[in-house]
């Protein structure tokens, strides 16, 4: 759905108005776009409620946006952004911001294009020039965003730019952690990640904003790998990127569709499951460097690195200011993306083996069991083929489970807790709690079925019986 460009027209039609940035941008450049950025003489506000109320759509400031509002459409269909010109003046608005292509005007009411700083010559070289030489230094968030738009836009940075990137990235230390995280999910869920993050590395920016990646570059690993840390990580993100698009590609056979559907689910910040993925993908062996071991045999392996790991990412997913939920999420499939793959040596699972799985990796049990697949894909050393074939078997046999608890509604309890304490003249505590979950677990696996059975069971594992 477009911006409404028309209703914004008629209710501004008296006022000094300009469609500018990215929406100019995106029509020299023949691309689509759902959003339209409009900078005004005067105080945006009372345009903004009035589009809101003329539309059906929903008003409000953006924080720390120089007194910017924005208007979003129904169900998210497009958004208009707001916001009052520099000096009241189009000219000294354009010259402060940050690269030439985003620089150019039109008037809202129609007219020809203001380009003062030869963005229309710059998107026709492919080229990414800053407006002026303060252009970065001035908000050092545009060291992230160049390398957003170089990505996005297939542009590449030019000298003097990719100069002052390097220069100004020590800056981002200063820029707050919202804003920072919202030009990085952009840079990780494009369809160009690995361009965005290679830039990223190139110019410095990956050491001040996610130093825990850089920090996996040389890291050897065992024979099972045939790649360092870092570069395993970036793969496992391809393998990620690669389940998104063709799940049946991947292995999962007759599961391909509903891994579609989750990994398409939102989950928070504006990420679906799959986008989030991602940042698991870059965080899932952040702890390998300081829990690398070398045995006398000459083995190396990683203990707790998973575990470790875990906690990293959920340090990280903080430190970005990132939602409850969405950190959880990240965190989860880092501490138990190892799961699967010691499953594979208990071939044929029974039906405890997969409970006491998805326990343990509750709520995110499908999710993390994809997460792994991800991972071994990725791990092409001695004997990967087999390896991946065994993999893929066990995680189909857990994922279909996974599924089939989550479209499922959890049954009650044969005893509830009360009613086994009363019986069996228990009193409240761990001990009751963990003689409920071996009730469930026996229910799974079928070795119960009524409530007489739960009874009988409970006699048999309850101290004293």
């Amino acid at each position: 759905m477009n911006a409404p460009l028309d209703e914004v027209r008629a209710l501004l039609a008296e006022r000094d108005a300009w469609i500018v940035g990215g929406a100019v941008r995106d029509r020299l450049l023949g691309r689509p776009t759902i959003d339209l950025d409009v900078s005004l003489a005067g105080d945006p506000a009372a345009a903004a409620r009035a589009l809101a109320r003329a539309t059906g759509a929903t008003a409000f400031r953006l924080s720390g946006e120089f007194g910017a509002w924005r208007v979003v459409g129904p169900e998210h269909g497009w958004h208009v952004d707001l916001v009052r010109l520099r000096d009241d003046d189009i000219r000294a608005d354009l010259a402060a911001r940050d690269f030439t292509v985003n620089a150019m005007a039109e008037p809202l009411a129609g007219g020809e294009l203001l380009d003062p700083h030869g963005g229309r010559a710059d998107l026709a070289a492919r080229r990414l020039r800053m407006v002026g030489p303060r252009s970065l230094a001035d908000d050092p968030l545009r060291t992230l965003r160049a390398v957003r738009l170089a990505g996005d836009l297939e542009l590449a940075i030019e000298p003097g730019t990719a100069a002052a990137i390097g220069r100004e990235a020590p800056g981002l230390r200063r820029v707050a952690a919202e804003r920072i995280f919202g030009e990085l999910k952009q840079i990780v869920c494009a369809p160009a990640v690995r361009t965005g993050l290679a830039l990223m590395s190139a110019h410095g920016l990956t050491a001040q904003v996610l130093p825990e990646l850089e920090a996996l570059r040389g890291v050897e690993q065992n024979v099972f790998h045939h790649l360092d840390v870092h570069d395993h990580t970036l793969e496992v993100l391809d393998q990620v990127v690669a389940i998104e698009r063709d799940p049946l590609a991947a292995g999962f056979g007759a599961q391909a569709a509903a891994v579609t559907t989750l990994l398409r689910a939102p989950l928070a910040d504006e990420l679906t499951r799959g986008e989030a993925m991602r940042f698991a993908a870059l965080l899932h062996d952040a702890a390998k460097p300081w829990t690398r071991a070398q045995h006398p045999s000459g083995r190396v392996g990683f203990p707790g690195h998973d575990v470790e790991g875990a906690e990293v990412a959920l340090g990280v997913m903080r430190r970005l200011r990132a939602s409850g939920r969405l950190a959880d999420y990240v965190a989860a499939l880092c501490r138990h993306h190892l799961r699967v793959g010691f499953l594979v040596h208990e071939r044929p699972l029974d039906r405890r083996a997969v409970w006491r799985y998805l326990e343990a990796t509750a709520p995110y049990s499908a999710a993390a069991t994809v997460f792994t697949v991800a991972d071994r894909l990725a791990t092409r050393g001695r004997n990967s083929g087999p390896a991946i074939a065994a993999h893929l078997e066990v995680a189909r046999t857990l994922l279909a489970a996974a599924l089939e608890r989550d479209a499922a509604r959890r049954p009650a309890p044969l005893l509830r807790g009360d009613e086994l304490a009363r019986e069996l003249g228990l009193p409240p505590g761990p001990g009751l709690g963990r003689l409920l979950a071996q009730l469930e677990e026996d229910r799974f696996a079928g070795a119960i079925a009524t409530r007489e059975d739960a009874l009988r069971r409970a006699r048999e594992l309850a101290p004293g019986s």
